[in-house]
């Protein structure tokens, strides 16, 4: 009838289309993304929360066999959950909806722990997970032994043996043969050089001269004694300290006689002595001494002969300087000649040249100004004349 509704009763109800990106997200999908937000990894998680990295991967993939204990699997859960920031009762409800886990009561057998027990692993709705075949998922597995060597290192490290087997058995191959020896055969057979004594059956010769025959071999004895040391009655004594003996005090030496204290003898008295030879001298007279005298202010300089200057200024009058005694000669500059003498063991020369010349390089030895100047005349000089005479007053005093 018009304006009455009806529906069939086969009529299938209509069903909603899905968009390409209306798809169903797992709760491990969800973790593993706040996760992999938050920058961390299994063992981050298990650092930080105190649960076992295996445990965390089994929570993702909805695996509760990877549990020990399932009464610890809702704790578990809500821990994780908490950490990301997710609702924890909805995570483990989606947990439970996932892995088909229920919780079960504190005093029956599915609480207990499943160590021991050979149960089957429970298969997800998508099937067995890769992380379930192992406890430990997140470790790499490790390489294989061979892995770890390279072809190239084998070759070098085989090349390297051979080289030092060669080297070895060439050595030794070496020892052998230098100490190897070897005897080549000979067609000659040796005969004797020589007889063992070449003077056996020598006292079988006939003796054909008398006069050896009558000569007597002198005795071990004799010709031993021949040989020793003679023995002498007396020592033989040689006087060491005759050079001593040989001086005589009251000629040389410090215990002299003064003959102005001897006491007088008679010349009958005195016996002749016997002539000595003079006493030997060991050491150098001595050098004459030199000295420069100033009568008037004059500048002096005394240089030795490698360039050292000895002595320079001006000298005031009255001033003596005494030139010291060098191997090699010193040399003399003066600003005022006509001032300046020389005193040779206290015999005065000069002077050194006319007054207000400079005289250089006068060479300073007792030979070559004795030679070059004369004794100085104390009357051409009144200042001379006055210092020699006070040096004389004050000697005498």
């Amino acid at each position: 009838m018009i304006g009455k509704t009806f529906k069939r009763t086969d009529a299938s109800e209509d069903v909603q289309a899905k968009g390409f990106d209306d798809f169903e997200l797992r709760l491990g999908d969800l973790m593993r993304g706040e996760r992999a937000t938050m920058g961390k990894s299994l063992l981050d998680v298990q650092r930080e929360l105190k649960i076992k990295a295996a445990y965390i991967a089994a929570i993702e993939n909805a695996d509760p066999s990877a549990f020990d204990t399932p009464g610890f699997i809702a704790g578990y859960v809500r821990s994780y959950a908490r950490y990301l920031n997710m609702d924890p009762d909805e995570a483990f409800a989606a947990f439970s909806e996932e892995s088909g886990f229920v919780t079960a009561h504190g005093m029956s057998a599915d609480a207990s722990s499943l160590k021991g027990k050979s149960a089957e692993p429970v298969v997800g709705p998508l099937g067995k997970d890769i992380f379930s075949a192992s406890p430990t998922p997140f470790i790499p597995v490790g390489d294989a032994v061979l892995a770890q060597f390279e072809p190239r290192a084998l070759g070098s490290l085989m090349v390297l043996v051979a080289l030092i087997g060669g080297l070895g058995y060439g050595g030794w191959t070496v020892l052998q043969e230098v100490q190897k020896v070897q005897f080549a055969p000979v067609e000659q057979t040796p005969v004797v050089v020589s007889d063992i004594d070449p003077l056996a059956g020598a006292s079988n010769v006939p003796q054909t001269n008398d006069a050896l025959a009558a000569f007597d071999t002198p005795s071990r004895e004799a010709l031993d004694r021949l040989y020793r040391p003679q023995a002498l009655d007396v020592p033989v004594l040689v006087a060491r300290d005759a050079p001593i003996s040989t001086l005589n005090p009251s000629a040389i030496g410090a215990l002299i006689p003064d003959e102005r204290f001897e006491p007088a003898v008679t010349v009958a008295a005195i016996e002749t002595p016997e002539p000595f030879a003079p006493p030997v001298r060991v050491v150098e007279e001595a050098v004459p001494e030199l000295q420069l005298v100033a009568v008037r202010p004059a500048w002096v300089r005394v240089r030795s002969a490698d360039g050292t200057v000895i002595y320079e200024g001006v000298m005031e009058p009255g001033q003596n300087f005494v030139v010291p005694a060098t191997e090699e000669p010193a040399s003399l500059r003066v600003g005022e000649s006509g001032a300046m003498y020389f005193a040779v063991n206290g015999v005065h020369y000069g002077p050194v040249g006319p007054k207000g010349v400079v005289t250089s390089n006068v060479e300073l030895t007792t030979e070559s100004l004795t030679q070059t100047y004369a004794v100085a005349d104390l009357t051409s000089d009144n200042d001379l004349a006055e210092i020699v005479n006070f040096a004389e007053v004050v000697a005498d005093e």
